[in-house]
């Protein structure tokens, strides 16, 4: 691993490429500034490491005091899964980027055994960067195709987590209806899918259209404003219906217990549901992230 200043104007700390020492260090910078670098890499500045894929395009920020915060809102929204299944035994992740989810499951739900899957196997070069533990009983990390992965795992999985993407977005293989009747049948009978949702608004309703059809409507849909993103959760069973005024209960022990608000979580989770926000998302115009 190749270590350099930040090249990066008006920036201080480091740069930290997967290149061997000894190379043009000169035009591998150029080219990272040109946005011409084809590989992953990490920038460590101000108190935070972080992935990228390009200087436009941060995947994961990790707070060098506090490993374990999750910096970015729509991850904060995704562990909103805990809601309808606190205690989760198997969780597969689709995508591992910087591990910021795979941390916060393994230090909080110590029962859970997490497996990740992740195509580039640069990324998951930079795991001891990121803090993440080796392969173990509880944890690891599978270099393949999520697609393929998935296909594989038949009512294995009580949470499935879909955070997969690159610099070019989600990779074509995630966006059919086959990968989400794979996706659904890898989970448990009370199962749920969180799943992350970025790019313009003609993906994502795509992506929408295809989690309704299904998991037979049984979507609920949250905006993440702070990172324009969207988080949809979908259930195994079509017929779970949420017990609200459980929720409200479960959410203050959750609080107290992993220090995330999901008092509000569980609220805006339930204005969605009861206001058809998945329904009125994608019939409406492409417009700024709205809140709930």
């Amino acid at each position: 691993m190749l270590e350099l200043p930040n090249p990066f104007a008006n920036e201080g700390g480091v740069i930290r490429l997967l290149e061997s020492a000894g190379g043009d260090t000169e035009a591998l910078v150029d080219s990272v500034l040109a946005k011409r670098y084809p590989r992953p890499f990490v920038i460590e500045d101000d108190g935070a490491r972080c992935l990228y894929f390009t200087r436009d395009f941060i995947q994961s920020e990790m707070r060098l005091d506090d490993p374990l915060e999750l910096a970015f809102a729509y991850t904060r929204k995704m562990t909103a899964f805990l809601l309808f299944l606190p205690q989760p035994r198997e969780i597969l992740m689709l995508g591992l980027g910087g591990g910021s989810l795979a941390r916060w499951c393994l230090h909080h739900l110590p029962k859970a055994r997490v497996t990740a899957v992740e195509i580039d196997p640069d990324v998951i070069a930079f795991r001891d960067q990121f803090l993440l533990p080796p392969d173990g009983e509880r944890f690891r990390v599978v270099q393949g195709d999520a697609a393929d992965h998935v296909a594989q795992c038949e009512g294995k999985a009580d949470v499935v987590i879909i955070d997969a993407f690159d610099r070019h977005g989600v990779a074509p293989a995630l966006c059919t209806r086959e990968f989400y009747r794979d996706v659904r049948a890898a989970l448990s009978r009370g199962g749920v899918v969180a799943a992350n949702l970025v790019g313009p608004k003609a993906e994502r309703v795509a992506h929408l259209e295809m989690l309704r059809t299904v998991f037979e409507g049984n979507v609920i849909l949250l905006p993440i404003a702070d990172d324009g993103n969207y988080v949809a959760f979908a259930f195994r069973d079509p017929a779970f219906e949420p017990r609200w005024r459980w929720m409200a209960g479960e959410a203050k022990a959750l609080k107290a217990r992993h220090g995330l608000d999901f008092p509000r979580l569980a609220a805006r989770l339930e204005r969605s549901r009861k206001l058809g926000f998945l329904r009125r998302e994608m019939h409406a115009p492409d417009v700024q992230t709205r809140r709930l």
